[in-house]
């Protein structure tokens, strides 16, 4: 690097430092030397550049307003040239430099300024070559450690070999895939990932308790997916590592879209295990080798559990994710499928601590931290002694699931059995039945709702999920109770079923759920 320096150790120039300036003055680095004998070279000094003189000015200017406006321009250093008339450099201008910490060389009349350019050009031509040589050897590296599948630990590796800094990678749902010299605690994670979500996003982030990373986004084409962190304010950075952690955030890309290419094929490999298992017979002898191919043993006892955020929300972005990495730190292999609606595993059952009925509840709250704190739900179902049972309980723990997200509170995990045993009784018939049964009772309260544009359905099921209280159906549907009383009369008059009749009630609520099943 360009440096006072290293200019003065250089011997053919016969540099003598006469004012050394503050700490690490010298050391600083140096953009170029600048000859100039005006009284005020501010307007064409740049940062960092140091002033080649003679002193010609010296009959026009005090030294110490020519060191100002040197100063002023933020100039690296002064580099005074002796001349026949000149053989000693001015007292009051070394006076002015050791007074504003501005260092002050001396070069002999034998010396001209060119040598110093020359020397400055050379020294600035090694660092670029250094430079390149540097970069090429480290993109071998980094090919080398992918090539290896050492993954982006072993990118970071290759990366600290040449600089300790510390170091860590955060993907946007806030997980670190790897680290090196760095520990993050799960607030800076998400504060990383916070801020990896920024458009673009910043050169820095604030990681909280007074830690700043400079923020090296890693992504192939738009959105960045992971980010690179060093743990250093990007200003404390020299341009060296800069530069390095730059294409290590390149190559680091490959990887994240490598691992995103493998998520993506076991997800789809995930999906089309759950379509073998409802195929039913058709395809039910591919099912363990599937299994087996997700590490989970096809002939032992296996449980499936479905989740998914309460209310009507959409499988958020990361749920399966979430899933896989809760279950993996719990050592359970899984099958993990996601859905519009929800969000499936099938996994080794082991009782005790490991029983999804024990784990469930921290499951659901893991989970809801990934996804923005929202409520998840988890359905549960028996047990069965191998793969080919598992359409039951498939088919169960997503119905449980279906019905807790529809519930206002209550616990966030539950079994099939724990749910009613109307569903029981809705299970024991196919799904062509139950469309026919839910079509007779319900087909004219929809064809009325659909010609008058009313909410006759509606207000029935508001009606029975209140428990058929009618101030509390009524307020819970914005109407007086008398228009409530003439709409559930007219659900009477289509369907010949008296919601005042506990029998009624009861094939009007099946109704209800079989349609919804279905």
């Amino acid at each position: 690097m360009l440096t006072l320096a290293a200019l003065v150790e250089d011997a053919g120039l016969g540099l003598r430092v006469v004012v050394p300036g503050r700490d690490g003055a010298l050391t600083g680095q140096v953009l170029w030397v600048h000859n100039t004998e005006l009284p005020d070279p501010g307007p064409y000094v740049r940062e960092h550049e140091v002033v080649l003189t003679n002193g010609l000015w010296l009959d026009r200017v005090a030294p110490a307003e020519f060191v100002a406006r040197v100063v002023g321009a933020g100039a690296a250093g002064i580099i005074f040239g002796l001349r026949v008339e000149q053989r000693d450099t001015p007292p009051a201008l070394a006076e002015a430099c050791r007074e504003a910490g501005l260092p002050l060389l001396e070069i002999s009349v034998a010396v001209p300024f060119t040598a110093v350019t020359r020397a400055a050009a050379a020294i600035q031509a090694t660092d670029r070559q250094n430079a390149l040589m540097s970069l090429v050897r480290r993109g071998d590296e980094l090919t080398s450690a992918l090539s290896r599948g050492a993954g982006a630990a072993g990118v970071l590796a290759v990366l600290r070999r040449e600089h300790e800094l510390p170091l860590a990678v955060v993907d946007r749902m806030g997980r670190e895939l790897a680290s090196a010299g760095a520990e993050l605690d799960a607030g800076q994670s998400r504060a990383a990932a916070e801020a990896l979500a920024g458009r673009p996003p910043p050169l820095e982030a604030d990681l909280g308790a007074g830690t700043r990373a400079a923020l090296f986004p890693v992504g192939a084409i738009g959105d960045a997916d992971a980010a690179l962190l060093c743990l250093r304010p990007a200003a404390d950075l020299t341009r060296e590592e800069r530069d390095a952690l730059e294409q290590t955030a390149r190559y680091l890309s490959l990887e994240v879209a490598r691992h995103q290419a493998v998520q993506a094929i076991e997800m789809r490999f995930a999906v089309e295990l759950l379509d073998m298992v409802l195929s039913g017979a058709q395809r039910v002898a591919e099912v363990p080798g599937r299994l087996r191919a997700f590490g989970v043993d096809p002939d032992g006892p296996l449980a499936v559990i479905a989740l998914a955020c309460a209310g009507d929300a959409a499988t958020p972005h990361g749920m399966a994710e979430a899933v896989t990495d809760f279950l993996l730190a719990d050592g359970l292999p899984a099958v993990v499928a996601a859905g519009s609606q929800d969000v499936v595993a099938v996994l080794p059952f082991r009782p005790g601590r490991q029983s999804p009925a024990a784990f469930a509840p921290r499951l659901a709250a893991a989970v809801s931290h990934r996804v923005d704190g929202g409520r998840v739900v988890v359905g549960l179902a028996d047990p069965v002694s191998g793969a080919a049972g598992l359409r039951v309980p498939l088919s169960r723990s997503r119905e449980a699931c279906r019905v807790l997200r529809g519930r206002r509170g209550g616990p966030v995990a539950a079994s099939f059995a724990e749910l009613g045993s109307y569903r029981l009784l809705l299970e024991s018939h196919d799904e062509q039945w139950q469309h026919t049964f839910a079509d007779a009772l319900l087909g004219p309260l929809r064809e009325h709702d659909r010609v008058r544009d009313g909410d006759l359905e509606t207000t029935l099921r508001a009606f029975l999920d209140h428990d058929g209280q009618w101030a509390a159906t009524a307020a819970a549907l914005y109407v007086h109770v008398n228009t409530l009383r003439n709409r559930l009369a007219k659900v009477t008059e289509l369907t010949g079923r008296d919601v005042g009749r506990t029998a009624d009630r009861v094939d009007l609520f099946l109704a209800l759920e079989a349609a919804q099943s279905g």
